[in-house]
């Protein structure tokens, strides 16, 4: 039996609505699987180059469940290296057992010992990346992730880390009883345990505007993963103006520069993507409000 969609309550939506209007961080950060292979060739080279392209922290995306490391480094080991080149460790990219092959019981092992080892390296912000094929094949493959993402949210919630998901363009073009894929996850997702980190390109790829989302489920975009074709600002697709003048209704805490291609040398491209930004008037004006 198919299940109905859940429709959020205003009391929620109201809420939310008033904590979005706390001022984002003025820091910009990197999202590290833009230089995954720079990283692969020297670590603390890498770091040194992130730093000096001006990015104050960044985002994870390479934890090692097995051994419970990061970067081949242990929590504390990774964010003290981060710390001593000027760049805090804010959030990490990780992916879980799938819920509808694995058991409930091998999920939530799973995901107990993820939080524990990222409470080592001292993050406020998880984040599951994608999903597995299941979750775009049937509506009830999609509830039994909203259901896991809640309770993995709750659990992120007991130990003082926010729990988010990250879109590419599937999720807005997929539909299930004439509803939008990422609209059903973010109806049937407790907004007090799992916020979106929306990528504003992938969003774009798939036909929906992020302006929209915002506009239509108001605080519950902590994070965002901000992106172009390759450099950031060089395509002109992309309406960042629009976007940022929409950070406070989001629910903005921290932009995050992503890149997957790049038209230069990669630690010279991070850079012009940081400058694009920082030298941005609507991205200082969102700062100063």
């Amino acid at each position: 039996m198919r299940r109905k969609l859940i429709i959020l309550s205003m009391a929620a939506v109201l809420g939310l609505a008033s904590c979005a209007q706390e001022p984002v961080q003025k820091e910009i950060g990197l999202q590290l699987y833009s230089i995954r292979n720079e990283i692969g060739q020297g670590l603390e080279t890498a770091l040194d180059a992130v730093a000096a392209a001006g990015y104050t922290f960044v985002e994870m995306a390479g934890y090692n469940a097995q051994d419970g490391t990061f970067y081949g480094l242990a929590g504390d080991a990774f964010t003290t290296l981060c710390n001593s080149k000027g760049l805090d460790v804010i959030s990490s990219h990780i992916n879980g057992p799938d819920p509808n092959a694995a058991t409930w019981e091998e999920c939530m092992a799973w995901w107990d010992k993820a939080i524990q080892d990222h409470l080592t390296a001292g993050v406020a912000y998880i984040v599951q990346p994608s999903m597995w094929k299941s979750a775009y094949e049937s509506v009830e493959g999609l509830a039994k992730y909203c259901e896991l993402f809640n309770a993995v949210g709750e659990k992120c919630n007991q130990a003082g880390i926010r729990f988010g998901y990250h879109n590419h363009d599937k999720e807005f073009t997929t539909v299930f009883d004439g509803v939008v894929m990422y609209d059903y996850m973010l109806a049937n997702t407790d907004p007090q345990k799992v916020f979106f980190q929306i990528d504003v390109y992938w969003s774009q790829v798939g036909g929906a505007p992020a302006t929209d989302y915002f506009d239509k489920y108001p605080g519950r975009f902590d994070l965002w993963h901000v992106k172009d074709d390759k450099e950031i600002g060089a395509s002109g697709k992309m309406d960042f103006q629009a976007i940022y003048e929409k950070a406070a209704v989001a629910g903005l805490k921290y932009a995050i520069v992503e890149q997957e291609a790049f038209d230069m040398e990669p630690f010279e491209s991070i850079k012009a993507s940081y400058d694009f930004l920082k030298n941005a008037p609507y991205v200082q004006d969102t700062y100063s409000n």
